[in-house]
């Protein structure tokens, strides 16, 4: 189970016709790998620094951890959607998660959820 987002979320954005092969456990590994590239790409531990968190920014890491795990879950079989689908919600998703790694990536957005 993860830290940033439940699996509910990652469901919720891999979208309703997700492959029905994935079980919680394929969920949650999600999850796990979307916490460690959020901690990587931003060289910061949100996980273990959670606690300490304003709940916006939990909000913010909870979108960016959704979006990526729900990619995952689509990708493990896009068939499920139909072609068209699953690239547009791929694309879509594909957008924020780059757009939130960029931020996070940013030392003054680190300074700035660190002082919240």
């Amino acid at each position: 189970m993860g830290t940033l987002c439940l699996s509910g979320a990652a469901v919720f954005k891999a979208g309703a016709n997700k492959s029905t092969a994935l079980v919680e456990a394929d969920y949650d590994y999600a999850i796990l790998q979307a916490e460690a590239l959020i901690n990587a790409t931003s060289r910061y531990n949100w996980v273990d620094n959670y606690a300490t968190l304003n709940v916006d920014i939990k909000y913010f890491l909870e979108q960016l951890c959704s979006d990526i795990a729900g990619s995952y879950l689509i990708n493990y079989d896009p068939t499920t959607y139909g072609n068209e689908t699953a690239t547009i919600k791929l694309d879509f998703l594909r957008d924020s998660i780059m757009r939130g790694l960029s931020i996070l990536r940013d030392k003054k957005t680190q300074d700035f959820i660190n002082g919240a």
